[in-house]
């Protein structure tokens, strides 16, 4: 991720890209106009954490179990606890740091397919039955919790005895308890026992039903790769197709209901504090004079300015890998894309559902520009049954 600093606290890294030196963008008053739009749970806030992988990828999942089960009350839509995947992750983090010597980032990120990986291996759990918050605050604040666990790994990799005693994993379990508390083996739901495992299955959600979608031109296309970011810790392959044929995909998935689990760059000035994302031509901007917070955080966004949108950039395949080769286009966020919508100018724009609360303009969702997904997107996870016929054959996907 990139390293761009709000403060000298940990704040998380996913929301970090606010810091960056921002252009005086001119914003009009836009109108949105919504023409897809498919369930989505409440939007929740990730607060001081880097887990915006595990609150995007939870959101699209409930938004999975909706679909599945043909859920149409909102009071039985699902809350699953955020917490308890990011417990069985950072424990299986920790595994892997200690084998490879410490050859591996162990850091806040990860991607969506951790996420599935934890619910394919322990199952899921109601937020309400397991929280997570044992330290105090209403909100996630892990900043404590991510030094402990990585100077205790780190501490463990410098063993000067080379040889491992059989209880070094008990101390990464006894941290993430103190934090996070212990997760049940069972619990009661409604008046139903479930262990984690027997939940999931209840809900009819089967993790390896998923895929990942990527598009760079250094692998083939229509194969699988690596992707090669360091969020990317369990090493997992993404299928490599070109990038209009991805967006085609997420067209078709989206107006068939679908809803997609978004890895992105959202370092771009044109992605704002308050519920845009526009690939903004730095070309087409005038530079402005201002405060010194202007000079850090821009000036206040939303308000009326302009009667015209900024001219935007029209990404292609090689402005996708010359921005992947040059570091400019990296994983730095996770959030969910579930819906279509046009402004007042016909400019088409994708709705994403956010983790940073409900504090801004359009109450926690993004308006996400056409060119903006196209350019800045890393990587994309659909149900494989949201795939074309066609495509699905050409991956070798049953």
């Amino acid at each position: 991720m990139k390293k761009l600093f709000v403060s000298a606290s940990l704040l998380l890294l996913c929301a970090s890209a606010f810091a960056q030196q921002k252009p005086n963008i001119k914003w009009p008053d836009y109108q949105f106009t919504t023409d897809v739009e498919n369930p989505i749970t409440p939007v929740k806030n990730q607060h001081r954490s880097g887990t915006c992988w595990v609150f995007s990828t939870l959101g699209f999942v409930e938004s999975e179990v909706i679909r599945i089960n043909k859920i149409k009350d909102e009071a039985d839509y699902p809350d699953f606890s955020e917490m308890f995947v990011v417990g069985k992750s950072y424990a299986e983090r920790a595994e892997k740091y200690v084998r490879l010597d410490g050859a591996l980032n162990f850091a806040v990120g990860s991607e969506a397919d951790d996420v599935l990986h934890v619910i394919e291996d322990y199952g899921l759990m109601p937020q309400e039955v397991y929280s997570g918050m044992n330290y105090g605050t209403e909100l996630p604040e892990q900043g404590e919790l991510d030094a402990a666990l990585k100077s205790y790994v780190s501490a463990i990799v410098r063993n000067p005895n080379r040889k491992l005693t059989p209880v070094w994993k008990t101390g990464v379990t006894a941290i993430l308890a103190s934090y996070l508390g212990e997760a049940p083996e069972e619990f009661t739901y409604k008046g139903v026992k479930y262990t984690p495992a027997s939940y999931r299955d209840a809900l009819k959600f089967k993790p390896e039903d998923y895929v990942s979608l990527t598009s760079f031109t250094h692998h083939p296309f229509y194969k699988p790769f690596v992707l090669e970011i360091c969020d990317n810790w369990r090493w997992d392959a993404a299928y490599n197709v070109p990038i209009d044929e991805l967006m085609a995909v997420l067209d078709k998935a989206i107006r068939d209901g679908y809803t997609a689990a978004w890895g992105a760059d959202v370092s771009e000035p044109g992605f704002t504090r308050n519920g845009l994302g526009v690939l903004v031509d730095p070309k087409a901007v005038t530079k402005q004079g201002g405060s010194d917070q202007e000079h850090w955080v821009g000036k206040e966004e939303g308000k009326a300015q302009s009667v015209e949108a900024p001219a935007e950039i029209v990404p292609d395949q090689e402005f996708r890998q010359t921005g992947f080769d040059n570091k400019t286009i990296t994983d730095d966020h996770g959030m969910q894309i579930y819906g279509i919508a046009h402004d007042q100018f016909g400019t088409k724009y994708y709705l994403v559902k956010n983790s940073w609360g409900t504090d801004s303009k359009y109450k926690g969702i993004w308006y996400v520009t056409e060119n903006y997904i196209k350019g800045q997107t890393i990587d994309i996870v659909l149900h494989k049954d949201a795939l074309p016929k066609d495509l699905k054959k050409k991956l070798g996907i049953k």
